[in-house]
């Protein structure tokens, strides 16, 4: 029987989502033993997509095969028991056969969150992003439009990016503000190592002043890594989201609700 979850988690005390040699901290390790726990026998657990250290999780989506027989409520209950206080099991749901919860999802959805204030926070210290300069979150969200499609985002990948080919499908990025935070909400059919947090340091140097509009579209069509901005820090970033065929009728995180517009690009999947 394959079991799905939608996890959540505070990525500020881990060493990243992958289980890890040397007994390091890591999302993954503490989901394995806690289902393991539960199910009274080793399963291995695999992620829609694995997580840097320092970054947070409104919804990681992930799997496991087992034989044990377990209502969903003692699966829950059971499984939240045995973690730790920064990670819970928001869903669980039993699924079709040939559902994996990486290679069948077709959006991921993430979110970057930078605090722009002249002060850092006491509370959001290792949730948020923090600017002290003003950033125009127009003017960001206008450069990021240049990234929208199907593109070689060498540019915006790690220089030890192990993926096999540059090129990733941008459903679209949305830039906004919110009070003191300046958003970013971001969607694709994948994406690189570090690919997120590259783009958010390319709109912050935008939004800044410190670079013109055109200078995300400009980075993109020269595909050179070197010529790309800082990568901006891990604690802004959160796997926010992800998007699977209807078939599996799996839940959906309740920032789709928030976001209509961004759920009706997904409606069929024909169209992704």
């Amino acid at each position: 029987m394959r079991i799905v979850l939608g996890v959540e988690y505070d990525g500020s005390a881990f060493f990243g989502w992958q289980w890890q040699d040397g007994g390091l901290r890591t999302v993954q390790a503490a989901v394995q033993f806690a289902a393991s726990k539960v199910a009274n026998h080793a399963v291995t657990i695999i992620c829609t997509g694995r997580t840097d250290t320092g970054v947070h999780a409104l919804e990681q989506v992930v799997h496991f095969d087992t034989r044990a027989e377990r209502s969903h409520h003692s699966w829950l209950l059971g499984i939240n028991a045995n973690l730790p206080d920064d990670v819970r099991v928001i869903w669980i749901q039993e699924t079709l056969e040939g559902f994996h919860a990486r290679y069948s999802a077709i959006a991921r959805f993430y979110r970057y969150i930078i605090l722009n204030r002249d002060t850092r926070s006491a509370l959001q210290r290792d949730r948020v992003t923090w600017c002290h300069q003003y950033l125009d979150a127009e003017s960001m969200h206008q450069a990021a439009q240049a990234l929208v499609g199907t593109y070689d985002f060498t540019s915006f990948r790690a220089l030890k990016c192990q993926s096999v080919s540059p090129m990733r499908l941008m459903y679209f990025i949305d830039v906004y503000r919110q009070d003191e935070q300046v958003i970013m909400d971001i969607s694709a059919n994948a994406f690189l190592h570090h690919m997120v947090r590259n783009i958010a340091g390319v709109l912050i140097a935008i939004g800044s002043g410190e670079k013109p509009v055109a200078w995300a579209e400009e980075l993109l069509a020269s595909k050179n890594r070197q010529k790309g901005g800082v990568t901006a820090p891990a604690h802004g970033l959160y796997l926010a989201g992800v998007y699977y065929p209807e078939k599996y009728a799996l839940p959906k995180h309740s920032i789709f609700n928030k976001l209509p517009a961004t759920a009706q690009r997904f409606q069929h999947e024909k169209q992704l």
